[in-house]
């Protein structure tokens, strides 16, 4: 991350950081989401995360609706039973 230097006055600071306190954040955490709204970052992960939603929903992949196995379920087939004993 970089470190960003500005300028403001002081009253403008305290009355910010008081609020910020007030808000259960940081003047630091407000101006950085200011800045990825303005720089458009925030829209590109809202963007990425919507078509990984997508990608997903129309994925073939999945356990239709079956759930995932139960663990007695998976060492109880025929590749797992016929495998020899011991460390791998």
């Amino acid at each position: 991350m970089a470190n960003l230097t500005i300028t403001v006055d002081e009253e403008t600071v305290k009355r910010a950081r008081i609020r910020a306190l007030e808000e259960g954040t940081s003047v630091n955490a407000l101006l950085r989401g200011y800045l990825e709204e303005y720089s458009g970052v925030r829209r590109e992960r809202r963007e990425a995360g919507r078509k990984l939603l997508e990608l997903s929903k129309n994925s073939k992949a999945g356990s239709g609706g079956k759930g995932l196995p139960k663990r007695e379920e998976l060492y109880d087939r025929p590749i797992m039973r016929n495998r020899p004993e011991g460390p791998l």
